[in-house]
Order: structure tokens, then sequence, then C-alpha cells
């Protein structure tokens, strides 16, 4: 099955990408651990003071890799990637979070690999429905991205901190208040994708199909 759907795809390209991914996911899982206040001491409605894991700008990177993947391999191609990427993405999360001392490496590594997987398999959805429907180049991926990262990171908040436990038996700051750091974290991660990584998609497509022969669509 898998030799079918990879067969006349670059296997160059394919490591490559399956790397990309692993590397993505791996720093962003440890990002996620560093937590600060974007606008400290700040109460603004809804938002507080605005508190951010540093992945948001990180993440974004994954969705625009997993689009290129789409453009460049195809859907299936594509979905054969991401779930090639998602074991040593979840062992190096894991790995470097353990390393870290992170009590919740554990419930990390597996949030990360739930979310990852539907985050990526909907970018997926979302990004080809949208290319065979529109011309305009920059309007699968922008949507993609919006999509994907709502859920993505609701649910990897959701499943790696929701009521998380401090040391002393509490339930700890960030299992109380995720939501609110998921919501600013997907705010972030939108605007961050679409004002920096929508044009380097761009760019970089260009780039890369004309390494590998094929038109941009």
């Amino acid at each position: 099955m898998l030799k079918s759907i990879m067969a006349g795809v670059d296997k160059t390209l394919v490591r490559n990408l399956v790397i990309l991914h692993t590397a993505v996911i791996a720093l962003s899982n440890y990002l996620v651990t560093i937590r600060f206040d974007l606008f400290p001491g700040a109460d603004l409605p809804l938002f507080g003071s605005f508190p951010l894991a540093a992945a948001a700008f990180t993440f974004p990177i994954v969705v625009v890799a997993t689009d290129l993947t789409v453009r460049l391999v195809g859907k299936e191609a594509g979905r054969a990637v991401v779930a090639m990427a998602i074991i040593p993405a979840i062992v190096a999360s894991v790995l470097v979070l353990l390393a870290l001392g992170d009590p919740h490496a554990y419930r990390v590594g597996f949030a990360s690999g739930t979310a990852y997987a539907i985050g990526t398999m909907l970018d997926v959805y979302v990004f080809q429905a949208i290319r065979e429907k529109s011309k305009a180049w920059w309007a699968a991926p922008a949507i993609s991205t919006i999509a994907a990262n709502i859920i993505d990171t609701y649910s990897f908040f959701y499943v790696a901190f929701a009521g998380s436990l401090d040391a002393e038996g509490n339930v700890s700051w960030i299992g109380a208040n995720w939501h609110v750091v998921a919501q600013n974290n997907t705010l972030t991660k939108i605007v961050v994708g679409l004002i920096v990584f929508l044009p380097a998609y761009g760019i970089l497509l260009n780039r890369l199909q004309t390494k590998y022969g094929k038109k941009l669509k």
C-alpha cells in the first residue's frame, strides 16, 4: 500500500520532509514549556496579560511544511509523510522533555502526537479541497493555516495540560488556564502564519518546484 502511494515520489524529498516535520515538532514541544506574558501586568478582557508559549512562533512552520508536502507530492503521499513523522516526532519530544526534567513529558508527547495527527490530517484535507476550487496560490495555505492551527492548538493544550497538577498536588496555573493560553497561542500562530510563513511558502514553493521540475498551480 505504502509503496504504491509513494511510487514515483523522490525519496530524498520525502526523507527531508519527514526530518523537517520531526525537527519542528520536537523544537516546538520544547518551546511550549517556555511561557511568558506578552503584556506583563495587563488585564485585558478575555486575554489577561496575554500569556503565550514560545512555540506559537515556530509551530506554524509545520503547517507550511504540510502544505508544501501536499503541493509537491500529492494528498495521499502527503498523508504518508505525516504518518511517517508522527512516531519519531513523539519520541524526540519526550526525550528532550525528559532530559529537561519536565514532569509532563509523557503527557505532552502524547498530546503532541494526537494534535499533530488531527491538525495535519485536517490541514491536508482543507488544503486539497481549497486548492481544487481556487486558482489563487495563497488561498489554500491561508485557509488551511487558520483551520489547522485552531484544531491543533486547542487539542494539544487540552490533552497536555487541562487539570494538570503542580508539585504539591494542586491544580497548576496552566492546568486551570490552559484555554487562555490555547486561545492566545491560536491567535498568534494564525497571525504569524499569515504574515510571515505564507509569503515564505510562496517563495519556497517556487524554488522547490523549479528544483523538482513541477509547475506552480
